[in-house]
C-alpha cells in the first residue's frame, strides 16, 4: 500500500510539533500553545494514526507519557509507571468510553489543572517526591515537598506498608494565586500565566525557602506501587489515604449509571467558578479495583479512567494593539486590542490591561502571542505573554499623554495616583457615556433600555447637530423626534472600542428606528423606562449621579439618615462623615460634587423634570439586625434584592456587598455563587431565604 506523502508529513509534523510543545510545558513550566489547541494537535495525531497505524513510531506522544525530566534535578525512578489520561470532549465520547468498561460503580472527581507528584513512603515515612517526568523516570523534589503544608512527613496510623507511592496533584488556589501574581507585580517581576504554571515554577525551584513561602497544597487521587491493598474499590482506598493524614477531596462521588456520571459533570461545570481552585474538568474511574486491572492500560493511559474536558477559558492569541479607554470618573484604562478568538463560548477581540503599570509588570509587548483568559461571564484578562515565541519584531506599550476622546492632558488624580485620569468631566464624550450608561445599570436606576451601546448613540456628535443628550441634565427631557435622527456607531460593550467592518470601515447604524422610518422598540421602551425610573427610591437617584465612592451601600445609608437629596447636600462634612458606613473621605467628595455649577444643573433639571429626591427614613426601631453586617445572594422568590437590603438597613443592619469573617450571615437564594463559596470556607452562617423571611417577621 502507497501511503499519501501528504499524510506522512502531517504525522511526522504533528509528533515534532506536540513534542516540543511538551518539553516546553513539563521542563520550563512554559504553555507555547494554549490546552485546547493541544488537544486539537493531539486529537489529530490519533486519528490519523488510527488510519495508519504503520506510522505510529516510539516517540509520538500517543505512546508516551509527559516529557523527559529536566537536568535542574536528580533523576528518580518511579516504582510503578505514571501514566497520562486519556481525554473525552463530549457525551457522545463519554458514552462511547463508559460502554467499553462493562458499566458501574463509576467514582467521578474534579480535574484539578495542576502538577502531578509522587509521593514515595516506606515504614510510613516520606522518603522521595518526584515529578511525573516522561513516566518512569521523574525529578527528585523531595525538598521543596517538604516544605508544603498538607503533606505528611510521617503517615498517621499503624502498619504502614513497607513501600507504597502516593500520585496526586500540587496546585495553587485562585485566591493565592491572584495574591501571589499581585507580590509579583509589585515587586517588578512578569507574572505567571495561570495557575498550573505557578504551581509548576513554585515547586521546581532550586531554593527550598522559595517554596516553602507559597502556599502549595496537594489532593491524593490515585496510588502507584503497593503490595497488599487490603481495599477493593477506589472510593475505599480514599478513605484508606485520608485515615493516614493525606489530602483527599471531599467532591469526589461514587455513582452507578451514565445518567448519574453526566449529572456530575454538568453540576461541578456550573460550579466551576465558585470553586477554590481551577479545573479543567473532571475524571471518571471504575471504581472496582479488580476491574481496573482487568481492564489494563494502554502504552500511556489507564482504559478505566477517563478525563472529561471542559470547553477552554484560556486561549492563546496575537496582541495587535493597546488602546485607551477612559471611564465615567476620567480613569484612563488600557485595552489590548487582539487578534479574535473564541474563548468561553464567546468571540474575544478586546481585554482590560487595568493601567500602565500593570502592563509593564505583565511584561507584554506589542505584537507578542499573549495567554487570554475568560471564566464564565468575566471580562477577558490577558495573563502574560509568551515569550519563547517572541521573534524580535515585537515593542514596548508607551501610555499616551493625553486624553483619546477629549485630548485633553492626562494626570494623576492625587499625588502618588498610579492611575492616569482625564481631568475634563463635563466636555468629555467617554466620560459623559460611561456615566449615562451606569445611571441605566442595576446599581442605579436599573433602566433595561439604557444600556452601554444605548449611551454611545445618545451621546456622541452628530454633525452638523450636536448630541441629544450633553450631559445628565437632558436625560429626562428626551422625546421621541431627537432619538428618531439618531445614527449610531456599533461599539464593544466592555471597552467601547469602535468596531470595524469588513472594509475597514466604522460601523454606523440606524439605533432608534426601522427601516420604513417607524420608531424601534428601543425608542419606545427608553422613553416608557425613562419616565418609571423618576419613582424609584432616591438612594438609587444619589447612586446615578456618580458622586465619586457613593455607591449602593453609601447611598441607602445616607438616605435613610437624612431623607432626602437636598438635605445631604445641604449638610456638613461632620455631618455626612457621622454617618455609619460614610466617612470622612466620602463626605468630603459630596461637598466637593455639589458645588460645582453643572452638577447643579443636573440637580436642578432632575428635580424640574419630576425625578424623585425624597425617601421616609426607615425606622430601626426592631433594631433585630442592629450593628449586623449582612450578605443577600442569588435570587429569591418573596423578595426583590432591594427589598431584602432595605429590610436589612431597616432593622438597623448593613446590606454589604461582600462577605468576610464580619460577616454574621448570608441569605442565600437559588443560583448563588461565589459569595456562597467563600461564606462555606470563611465558617459564616448560610440561611435560606424561608430563614431570613422568619426572623424578618420576629
Amino acid at each position: 500500500m502507497i501511503l499519501d506523502k501528504n499524510v506522512v508529513n502531517r504525522v511526522a509534523q504533528l509528533v515534532d510539533t506536540i513534542n516540543q510543545h511538551r518539553a516546553a510545558y513539563y521542563q520550563s513550566n512554559t504553555s507555547l500553545v494554549s490546552d485546547a489547541d493541544y488537544d486539537k494537535l493531539m486529537r489529530e495525531l490519533e486519528q490519523l494514526e488510527s488510519k495508519h497505524p504503520e506510522l505510529i513510531t516510539g516517540d509520538s506522544p500517543t505512546q508516551t507519557v509527559g516529557g523527559e525530566a529536566s537536568q535542574t534535578f536528580a533523576p528518580v525512578e518511579h516504582l510503578e509507571r505514571m501514566m497520562s489520561l486519556d481525554n473525552v470532549f463530549s457525551y457522545e465520547e463519554l458514552d462511547g468510553w463508559l460502554e467499553k468498561t462493562g458499566g458501574g460503580p463509576f467514582l467521578c472527581e474534579l480535574k484539578i489543572d495542576g502538577l502531578a507528584i509522587n509521593l514515595r513512603y516506606e515504614k510510613g515515612k516520606l522518603v522521595s517526591a518526584a515529578t511525573r517526568g516522561d513516566g518512569t523516570v521523574g525529578e527528585d523534589v523531595t525538598r521543596n515537598v517538604m516544605t508544603v503544608k498538607g503533606i505528611p512527613h510521617t503517615l498517621l496510623g499503624k502498619n504502614h506498608p513497607d513501600v507504597v507511592e502516593i500520585r496526586g496533584e500540587v496546585f495553587y488556589s485562585l485566591a493565592d494565586f491572584a495574591k501571589l501574581n499581585q507580590s509579583l507585580i509589585d515587586a517588578g517581576k512578569a507574572p505567571f500565566a495561570n495557575p498550573r504554571n505557578s504551581a509548576s515554577g513554585s515547586l521546581r525551584q532550586k531554593d527550598s525557602s522559595v517554596t516553602a513561602s507559597r502556599p502549595l497544597q496537594m489532593i491524593v487521587h490515585g496510588i502507584g506501587a503497593w503490595v497488599d491493598k487490603g481495599v477493593v474499590s477506589q472510593s475505599e482506598l480514599y478513605a484508606h489515604l485520608k485515615s493516614w493524614g493525606l489530602p483527599t477531596s471531599s467532591r469526589y462521588q461514587v455513582v452507578d449509571s451514565s445518567k448519574e456520571v453526566k449529572k456530575y459533570i454538568a453540576d461541578f461545570e456550573a460550579k466551576r467558578h465558585t470553586l477554590e481552585h481551577e479545573i479543567d474538568g473532571v475524571v471518571v474511574k471504575v471504581d472496582d479495583l479488580s476491574r481496573q486491572q482487568a481492564l489494563g492500560f494502554t502504552s500511556r493511559a489507564p482504559r478505566w479512567a477517563i478525563a472529561f474536558k471542559y470547553p477552554p477559558e484560556q486561549v492563546n492569541t496575537k496582541l495587535l494593539d493597546i488602546k485607551i479607554s477612559i471611564g465615567r470618573t476620567g480613569r484612563a484604562t488600557p485595552y489590548a486590542v487582539l487578534e479574535p478568538i473564541r474563548v468561553a463560548g464567546s468571540e474575544v477581540e478586546f481585554a482590560t490591561l487595568h493601567n500602565q503599570e500593570v502592563v509593564a509588570a505583565k511584561g507584554i509587548l506589542l505584537g507578542d502571542t499573549v495567554v487570554l483568559r475568560k471564566a464564565g461571564d468575566v471580562i477577558p484578562e490577558i495573563m502574560g505573554p509568551v515569550v519563547a515565541l517572541r521573534d524580535g519584531t515585537e515593542k514596548k506599550f508607551v501610555m499616551p499623554k493625553t486624553c483619546p476622546d477629549c485630548e485633553s492632558k492626562l494626570a494623576p488624580a492625587q499625588d502618588g495616583d498610579v492611575d492616569l485620569r482625564c481631568p475634563n468631566a463635563k466636555s468629555c464624550p467617554a466620560q459623559l457615556r460611561e456615566r449615562i450608561a451606569y445611571i441605566g445599570s442595576r446599581s442605579a436606576l436599573d433602566i433595561e433600555a439604557l444600556g452601554f451601546v444605548t449611551a454611545v448613540a445618545l451621546t456622541q456628535p452628530l454633525e452638523p447637530k450636536l448630541p441629544p443628550v450633553r450631559s445628565e441634565a437632558d436625560l429626562f427631557d428626551l422625546k421621541l423626534e431627537d432619538l428618531l435622527p439618531i445614527k449610531s456607531q456599533v461599539v464593544d460593550a466592555d471597552t467601547g472600542a469602535a468596531k470595524l467592518g469588513p472594509d475597514g470601515k466604522q460601523k454606523v447604524v440606524e439605533y432608534f428606528r426601522k427601516k420604513d422610518g417607524s420608531p424601534a422598540t428601543v425608542a419606545t421602551k427608553l422613553l416608557e423606562e425613562l419616565q418609571k425610573a423618576k419613582s424609584q427610591p432616591a438612594w438609587r437617584v444619589l447612586v446615578s449621579l456618580s458622586i465619586r465612592h457613593v455607591g449602593p451601600v453609601a447611598a441607602r445609608s445616607l438616605m435613610n439618615a437624612f431623607g432626602s437629596i437636598d438635605k445631604i447636600f445641604a449638610s456638613s462634612e461632620d455631618q455626612l462623615a457621622s454617618v455609619d458606613g460614610v466617612g470622612a473621605v466620602v463626605a468630603k467628595t459630596i461637598k466637593e460634587w455639589i458645588e460645582v455649577d453643572w452638577h447643579q444643573e443636573i440637580v436642578q433639571a432632575w428635580k424640574k423634570a419630576g425625578v424623585n429626591f425624597t425617601q421616609e427614613i426607615a425606622s430601626s426601631e426592631s433594631g433585630v439586625f442592629q450593628g449586623m453586617s449582612i450578605v443577600v445572594t442569588g435570587t429569591l422568590e418573596g423578595l426583590t434584592r432591594d427589598q431584602a437590603e432595605d429590610a436589612i438597613i431597616s432593622r438597623g443592619g448593613k446590606a454589604a456587598s461582600s462577605v468576610s469573617k464580619n460577616t454574621a450571615f448570608v441569605v442565600a437564594g437559588v443560583n448563588a455563587g461565589s459569595k456562597l463559596a467563600k461564606a462555606e470556607s470563611l465558617g459564616v452562617e448560610v440561611i435560606s431565604e424561608a430563614e431570613f423571611l422568619k426572623k424578618l417577621a420576629n
